[in-house]
């Protein structure tokens, strides 16, 4: 398993890891299989989607605030429950086949870090597995 660190700058933000995914897999020297990202935090996910447009990832945040804002009568002390509920919402780990020594993403797909309750330092373990 390999470790990368994030740090983050803002209370929320989806940052594009792709590229760092990308390193560990090659560095594996995997040329079939599977790489599992997960993130080992309460109120952070990772997700797969548009890395071609940043406008996409704006407007996840924007829906996200909004079917899950910060303003409603949450009963966890610590003032982040809503950050709790978008980690679930957007979840902990993303499964992506390797072939070719290669990510198989789509075309348009990148990987993302989604800090919801930042901004913070952060781990990603990524694990590589050969099929």
């Amino acid at each position: 398993m390999r470790i990368i660190e994030v740090k983050t700058q803002a209370k929320e933000e989806l940052i594009d890891i792709t590229a760092r995914v990308r390193e560990e897999v090659f560095s594996s020297n995997i040329l079939s299989g599977i790489c599992c990202v997960y993130i080992p935090h309460t109120t952070a996910g990772v997700t797969i989607n548009e890395n071609a447009d940043p406008s996409v990832m704006e407007d996840i945040l924007m829906t996200l605030r909004k079917i899950v804002p910060d303003s409603l009568p949450y009963r966890h002390s610590e003032g982040n429950s809503s950050a709790h509920v978008k980690a679930c919402l957007v979840g902990t780990s993303a499964n992506i086949l390797i072939e070719e020594a290669q990510l198989s993403l789509g075309t348009w797909q990148g990987v993302f870090f989604c800090e919801f309750d930042g901004p913070r330092s952060r781990r990603v373990f990524i694990k590589t597995s050969s099929s």
